[in-house]
């Protein structure tokens, strides 16, 4: 975050050397801006002003024929003088009230710009402040005119002349003004400050809720874990994750005024998303036990049957090897070595996963389990392509017109559905289909030999089918597109 430049706090920190101007309070009826007590007021005022002006003709008689005997003059203090010196005071108190509202506003700025630093580091943060530091210059100025003004004239004094009643009332008006002025523009600073501010805000306000929810994901993932470890599971990469986010939320509770307010605010949602990562997982963990517990048995039962048909793989072989060209049965021949070989894979898997599960390592016992899992499927397509091969083979033997009609059909329908709405089908759909159809007469002559070998027929009926299906989705994608 961007730091404020610290300056004396204030404009009043620049009249800490001028004792003669302490803080400005608002004027008040008996004291001026200094804090000097002004003429009496009230009944007690009163009275005594109607006493003096009821004893100035008897000091007149008086003092008559002293000036006339000693053929001089003394000066009169009063009239003008005394309007003058009224004028000038209130200038001052215009201008004090200008000094104390100017500082308040500056007061009320700086915690503004104190708030948006202390969340935003953005470019326009960053010209606020610098902004802000000229403001501050400005206000320093237009405060030591105050300051001097105030320090160059005593109002109070006896012989307080009009003239300089009048000079000091200039002075102080002007300084007034200025106090003014730059009062002004802090006030418009502020009003575009607007939006930084609210945006701070925003985030401070967001900032002491996101704090407890983090506590409280804390706490509801150490209850979770404690629940879990009373019904005997040890769930120690649990503990071991959670002891992880004591130091997190320790940073949490040293607060934002330490580690800023946006990093907290992210690791306070960090620590929310582990925390609920470590209680869903200690809430479901028992289930997951017992789902493991399961797992175990079902794939040691269906290891032990595959061991059991893995074994019938070999007859099934030897009737291939006899009745039908080794074309039709040699890619099975490693087929009962590689199951037995696979079950006893899966079967040392399957210990090592119930070892895993005692020790309560569950992530260990889920990966043995899903190894052991595709090892098994492995064997059984294995097992079971072999059973399936004879099959098939038989089926052929026995009628392989059936598929050659299946095979015809499919052609078929492909070369009606590129000819629809066509008088001459398209090259893209026509050539495969015919390439098709000359393959499939290639391989139904494969089958006049005196050993047929009806493997590769029905590798290639297939493939011609294949080929049939893809022309006919290339046709419908084509035409779905054309209409829409």
């Amino acid at each position: 975050m961007t730091a404020i430049p610290r300056r004396p706090d204030t404009l009043f920190a620049s009249r800490a050397q001028h004792p003669a101007c302490p803080r400005p309070e608002r004027p008040s009826p008996d004291r001026d801006a200094a804090g000097r007590r002004r003429g009496p007021s009230g009944a007690a005022g009163a009275a005594r002003d109607l006493l003096t002006l009821a004893a100035l003709p008897v000091l007149a008689a008086l003092a008559l024929p002293a000036a006339f005997a000693g053929g001089g003059t003394r000066r009169w203090f009063g009239g003008r003088a005394e309007s003058q010196r009224a004028e000038a005071q209130a200038a001052k108190d215009a201008a004090a009230a200008a000094f104390y509202e100017l500082d308040t506003a500056q007061r009320d700025l700086r915690i503004s710009i104190e708030t948006i630093t202390a969340v935003d580091d953005s470019p326009a943060a960053r010209r606020a402040v610098s902004d802000f530091d000229a403001l501050g210059r400005r206000i320093d100025e237009v405060s030591h005119q105050y300051i001097n003004a105030v320090d160059a004239h005593d109002l109070d004094r006896d012989d307080l002349e009009a003239a300089v009643a009048s000079r000091a009332r200039a002075e102080l008006t002007t300084a007034k003004d200025e106090l003014t002025r730059v009062k002004r523009e802090l006030d418009r600073f502020a009003e575009g400050l607007a939006p930084l501010l609210g945006k701070a805000e925003t985030q401070l306000a967001r900032l002491a809720p996101a704090v407890e929810r983090a506590r409280q994901a804390l706490l509801a993932a150490t209850n979770a874990l404690d629940a879990v470890r009373s019904s005997g599971l040890r769930a120690e990469d649990l503990a071991a994750r959670l002891a992880a986010l004591g130091p997190e939320l320790t940073k949490l509770n040293q607060g934002a005024g330490q580690h800023g307010v946006q990093q907290t605010l992210e690791r306070a949602d960090r620590v929310v998303r582990d925390a609920e990562a470590v209680r869903a997982e200690a809430e479901r963990l028992p289930e997951r036990a017992a789902e493991i517990d399961h797992r175990l048995v079902s794939l040691r039962t269906r290891a032990e049957a595959l061991r059991t048909r893995s074994g019938q793989v070999e007859p099934v072989l030897s009737e291939l090897r006899r009745r039908f060209t080794t074309a039709c049965w040699q890619d099975l021949q490693q087929v009962p070595e590689q199951a037995v070989r696979s079950v006893a894979q899966a079967e040392l898997k399957l210990r090592e996963a119930q070892a895993a599960r005692e020790k309560q390592r569950w992530p260990d016992a889920t990966s043995l389990l899903s190894t052991v899992r595709a090892l098994l499927n492995s064997t059984d397509e294995a097992v079971s392509a072999a059973g399936d091969r004879l099959r098939r083979l038989n089926a052929v033997q026995k009628d392989p017109q059936a598929e050659i009609d299946r095979t015809r059909f499919a052609l078929r329908d492909a070369q009606r559905l590129a000819m629809a709405g066509r008088s001459t089908p398209d090259p893209r759909h026509a050539r495969p289909l015919d390439d098709s159809v000359a393959r499939l007469e290639r391989a139904v002559a494969t089958l006049e030999g005196r050993h047929p070998d009806y493997w590769h027929f029905l590798t290639e009926t297939e493939a011609v089918r294949a080929t049939a299906a893809r022309v006919v989705s290339q046709i419908r994608g084509e035409r779905g597109a054309g209409g829409a």
